[in-house]
């Protein structure tokens, strides 16, 4: 099948996901879920349903969990050099995560890294919506058409989709396990930078 993104031109801004994308994935939802005492669903739409009283107890075990994930974080494979070649690149970076700021602004100082837009879910909206998406694109001054969404979940494909922007599934080798289809699909980051770096630029 032919990789479209063999047909295309560098992008003038790449949006990433942050667990299970530039970073290993830790954090075990079912572990947290269950803490939680909360449902199979997704943890931020449960909360959501909660009073203020089970919301905030709720809360505090996620900022746990999420506080020692990203202080044993470490970054997946060919991270450094990707974002390394897209600032010199001029190309801009946006990190869109369900994570909170505090885990973003601790991964970020612990490993160096450099990113120009950072959207958490204090923002308002997160993935699977569009709008983080959306918003990031406005931030960077770029058009959807001119960025590409990088990411291991499902919550980003869709996100993509619902946002008009090019999205770039991170498979880690394994199948994919929901309908989304991505526009691309690379099995890490190295193999991403590797495409990147043959396309013409705009």
């Amino acid at each position: 099948m032919t990789n479209p993104a063999r047909t295309s031109k560098l992008p003038r801004a790449i949006l990433f996901d942050m667990d299970g994308t530039l970073t290993a994935p830790i954090l075990d939802f079912a572990l947290i879920k269950a803490e939680m005492a909360i449902g199979p669903g997704p943890i931020l739409e449960a909360l959501a349903e909660l009073d203020d009283i089970r919301r905030g107890e709720a809360e505090a075990v996620l900022h746990r969990h999420e506080k020692i994930a990203a202080e044993n974080s470490r970054l997946n494979s060919g991270c450094q050099d990707l974002l390394n070649w897209l600032d010199a690149s001029n190309i801009a970076t946006a990190l869109i995560t369900r994570n909170s700021i505090l885990s973003v602004q601790t991964v970020l100082k612990m490993h160096e890294l450099s990113i120009d837009i950072i959207i958490t879910r204090e923002e308002g909206a997160f993935k699977p919506s569009p709008i983080p998406l959306q918003l990031a694109c406005q931030r960077l001054g770029v058009g959807h058409d001119e960025a590409w969404m990088v990411g291991d979940g499902q919550h980003d494909i869709d996100a993509a989709r619902a946002a008009g922007i090019h999205a770039v599934w991170i498979s880690h080798g394994k199948a994919r396990t929901f309908d989304a289809e991505p526009w691309l699909t690379v099995s890490d980051l190295p193999e991403l930078t590797g495409i990147l770096k043959q396309l013409p630029k705009s």
